[in-house]
């Protein structure tokens, strides 16, 4: 039985667990060989056996992780087709009380360890074609009280994917990004503030997984979960006036929310 990605290779950062771990499945589903990447080495090793394939530990809050992951994952299947840049952290609440240590996490996790790894693959990906993905957040795209730098990294993070497509077009390397709103996984425990709302109800991982790996294989710029949260975006760009308004009186979530609710 054949995979519409029979044949590649595949590297996914922080695919211990969540997403990254639900992604590494759908992309294994799909015929590639991947490589997982992680902080956890018995995790790690479990979703590698789990998927077939290879585990590749590191801590991307290192600088000098990036350069260590890009040479293992050439030394362990020669090329890299796609780079799925997950790895993510988060932290919750007044930026005032944000320590300088977890601001600079955030930043070098999130942002720069994606450019760093998209500028060490990219190369290669030039010569034989490949697909560069990157897991942003409605956080980066509407802004979010109480995670002023998280917000700000997802940002950075979508505005370097929508830069380099433009400068990549025609070359045979596709670039997307996945912007997803609550997906079911640790995440808000480590960033330390639980999601408790009712409602939007947290996305299983494996969906939103599934979501993705199709995007990859239609080759789409951009993928959506759930997909109206198109919706509160197209509603800043057209009328930010207005959406400032509501923002002001609701906060970023609930104006989503309300306009994804219809």
């Amino acid at each position: 039985m054949t995979g519409p990605l029979d044949g590649s290779v595949a590297l996914v950062t922080g695919a211990s667990s969540g997403l990254g771990r639900a992604s590494a499945a759908a992309l294994a589903r799909a015929g590639a060989h991947v490589l997982v990447h992680g902080r956890d080495a018995g995790r790690l090793a479990a979703v590698a056996r789990e998927v077939g394939g290879t585990p590749l530990t590191g801590d991307l809050a290192d600088p000098a992780d990036a350069e260590r992951l890009a040479a293992a994952a050439l030394a362990a299947a020669g090329r890299v087709d796609v780079l799925l840049c997950n790895a993510g952290v988060g932290w919750s609440g007044p930026f005032t009380g944000m320590p300088a240590g977890d601001a600079a996490r955030l930043v070098a996790v999130n942002l720069a360890a994606p450019i760093a790894l998209t500028r060490l693959l990219l190369p290669g990906m030039l010569e034989h074609g490949g697909r560069l993905v990157y897991v942003t957040s409605i956080a980066g795209r509407l802004g979010v009280a109480g995670e002023a730098v998280y917000s700000a990294t997802k940002a950075g993070l979508d505005m370097f994917a929508v830069s380099l497509r433009q400068e990549l077009r025609g070359s045979g390397v596709g670039v997307g990004v996945l912007v997803p709103g609550v997906v079911d996984t640790p995440f808000f425990e480590r960033r330390g503030e639980p999601y408790t709302r009712r409602r939007p109800r947290p996305l299983p991982a494996d969906r939103v997984a599934g979501a993705l790996v199709a995007g990859i294989v239609a080759g789409r710029a951009e993928i959506f979960a759930p997909g109206w949260l198109r919706l509160p975006i197209a509603v800043r760009g057209l009328f930010p006036g207005a959406y400032r308004a509501l923002d002001g009186r609701f906060g970023t979530r609930t104006v989503a929310l309300r306009a994804g609710s219809g």
